[in-house]
């Protein structure tokens, strides 16, 4: 009974409170569109409306690590792990400014959808060849104009956590447009958010942890196949590595 009060009270503050925040976003665009053409200033405003979800939340422990690696001019095509919804939730903890590349069905969500799309983030419909396309042109718009781009390579979330087979997207953009890849780990969000709940599960430990960037060089001779399974390879082993950590404490 607790987790479901728990839930209803959290699911009515995200309601009540995304109508306010959609109206001081649409404020900032108005002011700021002018002179921030990346929309930076939009994006930091809505890491802090998803962190503030996250935040109140009782039982969430959401860590960051490694952040500092993250360079403040860098462009990177942005790759993670997906375990859950929270995911995106967590992801904006990390204050950097990146655009999202996400279902179209997210942009259609009221209020929380609608920022999606003042903030250019970019959509894509499974299945769709000539969506997946524009995703790209749209993808290959935003790295020129110096914005990085994250994506979810596995296309959509781990039922039991494991890492699934990486779609080739995100790899053929940073070949082509010869950008480093920032691999990020993200662990935990699966328990506290499972597939298809959206019930309070208690208190659960979570962390992100920012790995080394991948040098275009390191992958310019690679094939699509190759800088994929590269990169899994790697996310895969600090998976292992983050969900031990947790499981000791959040050291």
């Amino acid at each position: 009974m607790a987790s479901r009060i728990i839930t209803f009270l959290w699911l009515s503050i995200v309601s009540s409170t995304s109508i306010l925040l959609f109206l001081l976003a649409l404020l900032i665009k108005g002011t700021t569109f002018l002179f921030d053409k990346k929309l930076r200033i939009l994006h930091m405003f809505t890491c802090f409306w998803a962190s503030i979800y996250s935040w109140i939340m009782p039982g969430w422990r959401i860590r960051i690590y490694d952040k500092r690696k993250i360079r403040k001019d860098g462009v990177y095509v942005i790759v993670s792990n997906h375990q859950s919804q929270l995911d995106i939730l967590a992801a904006f903890r990390m204050f950097f400014h990146f655009k999202w590349v996400s279902k179209i069905e997210i942009f259609k969500v009221p209020l929380i959808g609608w920022n999606m799309v003042l903030n250019r983030y970019i959509k894509i419909k499974r299945g769709d060849k000539e969506s997946a396309a524009q995703m790209m042109n749209d993808c290959e718009r935003t790295i020129r104009e110096g914005s990085s781009v994250y994506f979810f390579p596995e296309g959509t979330r781990s039922e039991d956590g494991k890492l699934k087979k990486f779609k080739p997207g995100a790899f053929e953009l940073a070949k082509k447009m010869k950008v480093n890849i920032l691999p990020i780990v993200i662990s935990g969000t699966n328990i506290a958010l499972p597939k298809y709940s959206i019930r309070f599960q208690g208190i659960t430990r979570m962390g992100i942890r920012v790995l080394d960037e991948i040098p275009y060089e390191k992958f310019e001779k690679l094939s699509v196949e190759e800088t994929s399974e590269m990169v899994r390879e790697i996310i895969a082993k600090n998976l292992a590595l983050l969900e031990r950590q947790l499981a000791e404490g959040m050291k």
